[in-house]
Parts: structure tokens; sequence; C-alpha cells
């Protein structure tokens, strides 16, 4: 085996191309007969209602020591549809992504919700992420070093189609990915919204970083939730807002689009 020399001053900068990983997701785990279109939703409220009154039934089960993670599909205005709970932060969006992609996924539209950097933003209000700052860092193992990445044009365009079909508000954003919402601090929020982030979350780099390795589609519509904009924080109670399941609902509209 040839020796290659990754070593950079920072270990987080030692991006090796090398396609091929000794634990790949395709030889640990089988695909299964599932859809290509699928809605990784952060939200447990509404799987849990998909499941009980829509009929969703379980394809797949993902397991780690969080526990069984379902991998559930359902019929959605006459196409079959895959949702799942992708997990909290770059490391486990990008484990589930992965198996998700490996049982069979290949089209993706993801819905959650994200602080935001612009009192201004309402909270319910639709984002859709067209960048995402680079400020985690699980996708620095997927892409070359670099302060940006982009979610697939064809996702946003399709996304964009059905927010403007269904007369639903929305900005098109840049948004921060961090690893630590306990060090979002005042300097790093001014750093950010000076270079244009208007919301920060947890895993839109991510999730855009392995789609690009992987060669998948996938794009995220988010929506406005509490406020780090740099003074006193204000939970605003985003995580009742009675928007998470109007928003899933234009998550899967335009999925199946793609």
């Amino acid at each position: 085996m040839q020796k290659v020399d990754l070593q950079q001053p920072f270990p987080i900068l030692e991006f090796d191309e090398t396609r091929e990983a000794i634990l790949e997701p395709t030889n640990l785990i089988k695909a299964v007969e599932m859809p290509e279109h699928v809605v990784p939703c952060f939200f447990q409220d509404v799987i849990s209602r998909l499941v009980q009154e829509h009929g969703a039934r379980v394809i797949k089960s993902l397991k780690s020591e969080y526990g069984t993670n379902p991998v559930y599909e359902l019929v959605f205005e006459g196409k079959k549809l895959g949702v799942y709970h992708p997990g909290i932060g770059g490391p486990m969006a990008a484990g589930t992504l992965e198996e998700v992609i490996a049982i069979g996924g290949r089209k993706f539209v993801a819905c959650g919700g994200a602080g935001v950097l612009d009192r201004e933003i309402p909270v319910g209000h639709v984002l859709v992420p067209v960048a995402a700052v680079r400020d985690e860092g699980t996708s620095y193992h997927y892409l070359p070093p670099g302060r940006e990445v982009e979610p697939s044009g064809e996702a946003v365009a399709a996304i964009e189609k059905t927010l403007q079909e269904s007369e639903v508000p929305y900005n098109l954003i840049k948004t921060w990915t961090t690893d630590a919402f306990y060090r979002e601090t005042r300097g790093k929020v001014q750093l950010r919204k000076s270079e244009g982030c208007q919301a920060v979350e947890m895993e839109a780099a991510t999730f855009f970083a392995v789609a690009k390795f992987r060669g998948i589609t996938f794009g995220q519509i988010l929506y406005g939730g509490d406020d780090v904009s740099g003074g006193d924080w204000d939970h605003r109670s985003w995580t009742t807002h009675s928007v998470r399941d109007k928003l899933f609902l234009l998550a899967a509209q335009a999925c199946l689009s793609l």
C-alpha cells in the first residue's frame, strides 16, 4: 500500500480523498425495497403522528447505542415516501444519512428548525439554505477544507417551486452549522452575521457534504426558531410551533417532485 502523507498543522485539515473507507455502509447494511424519495424529519412529534394517523410503517430499523431508529414508508399523495429521524448533530446526521443511502434512498429534502441570527425573522418563518458555513467537523471528512458548502441546486429549485405554488413566504439563506450550541458566543454570532448568515443549526453543512460525496440529491427546509441574534437568548416557544406539520408536508411535496 502506497504511503500518503496527509499530515497538516491541524487534524481537521487532513482530508483523505480515498473513496473507500475501512467501514463502508453498503458492506454493513443490506439494501431493502424502499422509496428513493426520503424526508429526514427532525420532528419526532410529526413522525409519531405519521405512524398513528397515516399508517407509516417500518421498513428498516437502524441501530446504534442510542437504540433503534426506524426508517418508515408511507404513501403521500399517491406516491411512496421514506421518512426517518436523522438524529441531532453532524456525526449522527451523517451516519444515519449514509445508512439510508445504503438501503436505497437517493433524493432527500430534510425538514427542521434553526436558531435565527436576525431577530426580525419571525418564529415559524420558512428558511431555505443555499449555503452552509462549515463550522463543524464531519464535513471535513467528506470534502476538502473550505469555508462553505451548498445543497443540490435541483433540490433548492424543487423546494422553491413548492413554496411558491403553496404561496408560502420564505427566505433563501446562508446558515451557520456548528457542533457546539453551548459555544454560540456573541463574538461568533457577530462574525457569522458579518458573512451573511441568518440562521444557526447543527447539521446542514454535514448533510450537504455527505450528499456531494455520495452523489445524491439533497436540500433542506428550516423554520425560524429561537433567537440567538446576539442579545439575550429568546426561546420563543419554537419547539411547539404549529408550522412543524406544514413544513413536513412541504418537504414531502418538494422531495416527491424531484
